[in-house]
């Protein structure tokens, strides 16, 4: 080998055609940065071209090149220096999503904005669950293309559009084609690259990184919380989803299950206490099958059992420290948070999670139960892994286990195949288990998914629309009912603020998730150590109730307590 080849072999910037892939073997491709139709930019230096040419000479047979740089955009303007204006659409994941992504960007010099005319940068956290989520933005996005022309039609200072989370790891390539005025692009999983995109972005090109990961749970930034001074927030403790059902687009948005390792959540739940918040809500798509597998200790667990008559389309995963052991460790934290957690799947209860619930007068009496279909054969179809009969099962050994407890659900009405016969059964489910709050959706085909590929979305529009509001219809006959039963009862209510109807009037949640409202008026404190006084948000307020809706209680302010000395005194 000629010297100056061995020196740029030695430099990285040569490879063998053919070479392997073995340590120093090949040199990685360089990154690239979606820029716009038909560019891209490469993040690399000079290459073997660069010292050939300088030589005047051109490469030996038998050498393999990187393709040709294209030219390098005009550098922008130094990072972090416009202000940010951002909307939230979809689950609560988007909720935390927003505060990680915020806390990116004012790390890096950005400035937040409540004001849309003001914006330099206008950011959107998308949901693609369904069709509508979809629309949503694409109607959204229309209005501020309107925004963008005006700002360049007054020759103020560029206005850049970026699209966040799951609608741009489903969509990319159609909203950077389709909208020509979004400007960057960003999968859940690529949060930690908004700076860097936003810089390609003052260039005046397109930038876009949408790579899903098998590791990124953002366990090292500490969310910023968007709402100051609240009673309440949420914590993300796994991403992802591994159960592949086949209706859902969450595994091919989201990616395969991770979980952040425990002390990181414990060290943000802390955070959150010594800032006064309430309660917190465990947030994943998949919340129940945590598994931390930072602590090798822990990596050779055998794997706890699934929910009786359960099963998954995967092999049980060993190893890790389970959700039952974060749910005993966050719930020490501060007697007087709540703990809630959210979405979990139906076949990871095991006895211990439901004991802690019974147990911990912090850890709040409610659980979401997500059952999608009463019927077996849709059940069977949606690859759910339960019947109907398994799911009734647990219904029942779960308010065994937990006295009191509150139910929630989701369900789909019209999904593939789906008969009158099988529709019944769902409404047969509903009036069985009598539910206090439910998420109902007629059924919206996503790509990718396996129903897209395997199955027919042959149940016609209006027909889903009448299921659905039959559905609709049934749970709240059967929510009012087992709401009117907690009349003349007392509930725990954390205040969340004043009600949006009456400003006379206060609102909060219970333990069962259930909206509480009651008059803004002076009530005493249960201690007896400080005088009467109006009801403040994150103040915990005993009010009997007095009325029932199937969405609300109304009752009457008794006094003011804390959560410890309420569970005491039950």
């Amino acid at each position: 080998m000629l010297p100056w080849a061995r020196a740029l072999r030695a430099a990285g910037l040569l490879r063998s055609a053919g070479a392997g892939a073995g340590a120093g073997a090949q040199r990685r491709a360089p990154r690239r940065e979606r820029c716009g139709p038909g560019q891209r930019r490469w993040a690399a230096g000079p290459d073997l071209r660069h010292f050939l040419r300088a030589a005047g000479g051109e490469p030996p047979p038998g050498l393999e090149l990187e393709p040709e740089p294209g030219p390098e955009p005009e550098p922008g303007p130094a990072p972090g220096s416009g202000r940010v204006y951002m909307e939230t659409y979809g689950c609560q994941m988007n909720v935390n999503d927003t505060e990680i992504a915020w806390a990116i960007l004012q790390k890096s010099g950005y400035t937040r904005t409540k004001r849309l005319d003001e914006a330099d940068v206008i950011l959107l956290v998308t949901c693609s669950i369904r069709e509508k989520a979809e629309q949503t933005i694409w109607n959204r996005l229309r209005h501020l293309g309107a925004l963008k022309a005006r700002r360049q039609q007054q020759a103020g200072p560029p206005l850049r559009i970026g699209i966040l989370g799951c609608m741009a790891e489903r969509l990319k390539e159609k909203i950077l084609h389709r909208e020509k005025l979004v400007d960057i692009v960003a999968g859940p999983d690529a949060y930690r690259d908004l700076p860097r995109l936003l810089a390609v972005a003052e260039s005046g090109q397109q930038a876009a990184n949408v790579l899903l990961s098998l590791d990124e749970t953002y366990a090292d930034i500490l969310p910023v919380q968007t709402s100051a001074g609240g009673t309440t927030a949420f914590v993300s403790i796994m991403r992802g989803c591994d159960n592949m059902c086949s209706y859902c687009i969450v595994p091919f948005t989201r990616g395969r299950e991770r979980s952040r390792p425990i002390a990181s959540i414990l060290q943000e739940v802390r955070m959150l206490s010594d800032q006064g918040v309430k309660e917190v809500t465990l947030l994943g798509q998949n919340v129940n099958s945590f598994r931390d597998m930072s602590e090798m200790q822990f990596q050779s667990v055998a794997a706890p059992g699934l929910s009786r008559g359960f099963n998954t389309v995967y092999r049980a995963k060993p190893g890790g420290l389970r959700f039952a052991h974060l749910l005993d460790q966050v719930s020490r934290i501060d007697p007087e948070m709540r703990i809630r957690f959210t979405s979990p799947h139906p076949k990871d209860f095991p006895d211990e999670v439901l004991q802690l619930i019974q147990e911990r007068h912090n850890i709040c009496k409610q659980l979401h139960l997500p059952a999608q279909s009463g019927s077996t054969r849709v059940l069977e179809a949606m690859r759910r892994g339960y019947t109907r009969e398994a799911y009734l099962e647990l219904v029942h050994h779960v308010r065994d286990s937990i006295p009191g407890v509150s139910l929630s659900s989701d369900f789909i009405a019209g999904f593939c195949g789906e008969t009158e016969e099988d529709h019944q059964q769902t409404v047969s489910l509903l009036q069985e288990v009598r539910y206090n709050v439910g998420f109902l959706f007629a059924y919206s085909m996503r790509e990718k998914t396996r129903a897209f590929h395997r199955l027919q979305d042959d149940v016609p529009a209006e027909v889903k629309q009448r299921r659905l509001q039959e559905l609709i219809t049934v749970f709240r006959e059967e929510a009012a009912r087992a709401n009117e039963a907690m009349v003349g009862q007392c509930q725990l209510v954390l205040v969340e603020g004043p009600s949006k109807r009456s400003a006379l009037e206060l609102c909060g949640r219970n333990d069962g998730n259930i909206k509480v409202v009651f008059p803004d008026a002076e009530v005493e404190d249960a201690a007896g150590n400080q005088a009467p006084a109006r009801a403040q948000p994150g103040d915990y307020v005993l009010v009997k109730v007095t009325s029932a809706s199937s969405q609300t209680l109304r009752g009457v302010p008794l006094h003011r307590t804390a959560l410890s000395r309420a569970a005491a005194c039950h």
